[in-house]
């Protein structure tokens, strides 16, 4: 499959990504010249050499700087944990928004953020930590509720992610409103709206980290990740370990999806979006795939964000709004292609 699909693809990929490369290096360099402060591109090399200002270098090193390596862990991790998922599901409706992981992982962050978790678990764990449980328990449930003997429903799964996702949407509204702390409802909204305005140097290591690790594990099970998407019964008999390599899949999908929602919020689609996208021009084929769905999620994030920032003069709006307008026609356009084969 790989061998016919690189002879069908010719050069592609190589385009593939050097456009990429350079369409995010402008975008990075957009995104430290534009905002509520335009700087020319003179002021920001400037201050990126230490010359200049020094509120240029404030804020260029203190703000922008952090926010464009937020937006690019953010994105690249949740395009790959998309990769993930489509694979594990062998759908490609599947991605962390649509099955509740990211609600999952909201309504943990929040009931740690406002209090309302036991005391001793909120001394023993912290917000990215109940964030992640979130996230795998929500997914488990959705795992659960869909799967009937050895075979996994589509429907159900789709159907079950979408009452996860309004369950625990139902619960972060909940602890917000009886939160007997309204100067942080504020912080709430970041987490079911999606934002990157809070990116600090001391806040991005995290999901930096974590995407770089989700980006080279999936890499890496790239051959066994072809395999199973040909179905379990042939993965297995072609020695792949099936239920280890699907307990790995979750097990990513939840650990990313909590430390990056705790670090941006609800940031819908871009799992949905990206990997489609990637297919169409690159392959299917994971070894390409993968770095790829990274590559052009980090993209794809950066320019939502600064879309948001510069869209309406004097206000941002949440990220997750716009990656939300532009994944439910994505969404329903995928939904309405495969749709007959989802029974």
């Amino acid at each position: 499959m790989a061998r016919g699909e690189s002879s069908r693809l010719g050069a592609r990929p190589v385009v593939v990504g050097i456009g990429l490369a350079v369409a995010t290096g402008l975008a990075v360099a957009a995104s430290l010249t534009w905002g509520s402060a335009d700087l020319g591109p003179g002021r920001v090399w400037s201050a990126l050499l230490g010359g200049g200002p020094e509120v240029d270098r404030l804020i260029v090193w203190q703000l922008r700087v952090p926010r464009v390596v937020l937006a690019l862990a953010v994105g690249g991790g949740l395009a790959v944990v998309g990769v993930a998922m489509q694979a594990l599901v062998r759908n490609p409706l599947a991605e962390p928004y649509i099955l509740g992981a990211s609600s999952g992982a909201s309504a943990g962050a929040a009931l740690f953020y406002l209090g309302f978790l036991p005391a001793i678990v909120s001394r023993t764990v912290s917000m990215p930590v109940a964030a992640t449980a979130g996230a795998w328990l929500a997914v488990a449930t959705v795992f659960a509720a869909a799967r009937r003997g050895p075979t996994l429903s589509t429907t159900r799964l789709l159907l079950a992610g979408v009452a996860m996702s309004a369950l625990l949407g139902s619960v972060t509204a909940f602890v917000t409103y009886a939160s007997p702390e309204p100067d942080k409802l504020r912080a709430v909204l970041f987490w079911l709206l999606g934002s990157l305005s809070r990116a600090r140097w001391e806040t991005v290591l995290a999901p930096l980290v974590v995407s770089l690790l989700s980006l080279g594990g999936l890499w890496a099970l790239a051959r066994p990740l072809d395999l199973l998407t040909t179905g379990e019964e042939p993965a297995a008999g072609l020695g792949v370990p099936v239920e280890a390599l699907k307990r790995t899949l979750i097990a990513i999908a939840a650990v990313a999806t909590g430390v990056l929602v705790a670090s941006a919020g609800v940031i819908g689609f871009v799992g949905l979006i990206v990997p489609h996208a990637v297919r169409l021009v690159a392959g299917a084929t994971h070894g390409r795939l993968v770095p790829f769905a990274f590559a052009g999620g980090a993209l794809f994030l950066l320019l939502a964000d600064l879309a948001a920032r510069t869209v309406l003069p004097g206000q941002e709006v949440p990220v997750g709004v716009l990656t939300a307008i532009c994944g439910v026609p994505f969404f329903l356009a995928i939904l309405r292609r495969f749709g007959s084969g989802l029974a």
